[in-house]
């Protein structure tokens, strides 16, 4: 009998994220990344020398041949990249492809993305499952359409979140959860017994779109928790900020809720400090102490080293 050709796939995407799918493809007989689709080099640093994508670095200590197209309806692009024969196309962390990429692989494109689909659609899933406080999340495998994150689902794997966890933490069980379903649905590909099933049209979905710098702004007329959760789902990047009251910007990646009502002396909005160990903020239903900090123009430190080079009368005017 003979041996099956192993699949020949094309890899797309950019980030850091995307690199563990990648390395999993390639522990596999049975299939053959055959190219890495990735963005092209961008200027970066201070010297604004030219940076490679995560991506392309992996593909290159691989020996990958490595497409960067500017814009991914050129026809010179398209030629190309039929010329390589893929059988399936993955995209992991990628741009929104046009039907003539996504549909080119006689087995069609699948995306890995992070979160439960049809949960949190969009570019940030991860950081706004956390902004949101969920407990759970988890990776999706699915066939592309041409809404975006709505294609055939084929595998999801939950992960859970736990109290301490920021968006650094669930990033990285993402990254590997999203290596593992990405191999096995690939797998399953192969073998014919890949399941094809339609996203639930359901009426609680949050969506997960682009962030935005004001995304980041601690509105202290909100509740403590929520705050908090927002710190988290925005740490270590691009991070939640607030500005003290004497002006200077403020970056915070770690603070929690506690409980404390507003008083005629602390109304909401207020600044609460011992001068030595915490840095409080009140709420209408509480505080946020304020844990790691990082003043403009300074290293990013814990409350108590920030406390010892900071005038607490400058608090509350």
């Amino acid at each position: 009998m003979p041996e099956t050709a192993p699949l020949r796939i094309v890899f797309m995407g950019t980030p850091e994220f995307a690199v563990p799918t990648l390395e999993a493809l390639l522990t596999w007989p049975g299939c053959q990344v055959v190219a890495v689709v990735t963005a092209a080099d961008k200027p970066a640093g201070r010297g604004q020398k030219l940076a490679e994508s995560a991506v392309k670095q992996a593909a290159v200590r691989h020996g990958l041949p490595v497409l960067q197209p500017t814009n991914l309806k050129a026809p010179e692009f398209q030629q190309e990249l039929r010329g390589y024969g893929a059988d399936l196309q993955v995209i992991v962390a990628f741009r929104m492809l046009p039907e003539a990429v996504w549909n080119m692989p006689r087995l069609g494109s699948i995306n890995i993305h992070a979160s439960l689909l049809p949960q949190y659609r969009g570019a940030a899933p991860i950081n706004w499952a956390i902004i949101h406080g969920d407990r759970v999340t988890g990776v999706t495998s699915f066939f592309l359409q041409h809404e975006i994150d709505t294609g055939n689902l084929i595998f999801q794997d939950e992960v859970p979140i736990e109290d301490a966890d920021d968006f650094g933490a669930v990033y990285l069980k993402l990254q590997h959860a999203g290596a593992a379903l990405a191999l096995r649905t690939v797998q399953a590909i192969a073998a014919g017994i890949a399941p094809s099933i339609p996203q639930p049209d359901r009426g609680d979905l949050r969506p997960a779109p682009k962030l935005q710098k004001e995304t980041g702004r601690l509105d202290f007329r909100q509740p403590a928790a929520a705050l908090a959760n927002l710190v988290r789902g925005l740490s270590p990047w691009p991070t939640a900020f607030t500005q003290l009251p004497d002006g200077r910007g403020l970056k915070v990646f770690r603070a929690h809720a506690l409980p404390g009502a507003p008083t005629a002396e602390a109304p909401t909005g207020s600044w609460l400090s011992d001068g030595r160990t915490y840095l409080r903020v009140q709420t209408p239903d509480g505080q946020l102490d304020l844990v790691d900090l990082q003043l403009e123009g300074k290293k990013r430190m814990p409350v108590a080293d920030f406390l010892r080079g900071f005038n607490v009368s400058l608090l509350n005017g």
